[in-house]
């Protein structure tokens, strides 16, 4: 069984071939705008937990899980390449709602600071300094 170390390493180095595959590599137009958030690799190294998250938020979520699973036997055949394993790692892939969830009070402690003024309709807009 790999030490944690090792583990968090072949985490890291997965997330980096899978988002540089993402961006280069897979040329499907439901992935445009994703971008991985983590990588959790269990410590039998049988599944790799990948966490996206997209640019237009959850409403496409479900689409691009889908294209990600269409993706799934050429990104783990990339993995193969890089990384030296004797078995790899199933991949499944998870909607990550953190930067929504972070943005989201950013703009809720931007009002309070009263950076932002709401309009009538409930838009906020910037104020000019």
């Amino acid at each position: 069984m790999p030490s944690g170390i090792r583990i968090k390493r072949i985490s890291d180095r997965i997330r980096q071939i899978v988002s540089v595959a993402l961006q280069s590599e897979v040329d499907d137009p439901r992935l445009a705008g994703v971008f991985i958030t983590d990588v959790n690799v269990d410590r039998e190294l049988e599944y790799a937990n990948i966490y996206f998250s997209s640019l237009e938020g959850h409403e496409r979520a479900k689409e691009i899980r889908q294209a990600l699973e269409h993706a799934r036997g050429f990104l783990r055949f990339r993995l193969s390449q890089e990384i030296e394993l004797r078995l790899m790692p199933k991949l499944r892939f998870f909607y990550d709602p953190t930067p929504e969830k972070a943005d989201r009070i950013d703009t809720m402690l931007a009002k309070l600071r009263g950076d932002i003024v709401e309009d009538e309709n409930g838009d906020g807009e910037q104020e000019d300094e």
